[in-house]
């Protein structure tokens, strides 16, 4: 089973931007699951909601879209 959440690391890696742009979308990404009600990890997004906004036709890491 994979990890449930993606760090600024991973995200880079992902996205092939640089540190300070991944910790930016983190901040925005979970800003808009706060909005929701939902709790965050500072630092870290939730998979599933990371690849739902960026790759909704993909299946990818066995997440289903």
């Amino acid at each position: 089973m994979s990890k449930m959440f993606l760090d600024a690391n991973e995200i880079m890696e992902i996205l092939g931007v640089s540190r300070s742009y991944a910790y930016g979308l983190i901040r925005k990404l979970n800003g808009e699951l706060k909005k929701k009600g939902y709790h965050v990890i500072q630092g870290k997004v939730d998979r599933k909601f990371f690849y739902e906004q960026f790759y909704v036709t993909k299946n990818l890491e066995g997440i289903e879209a």
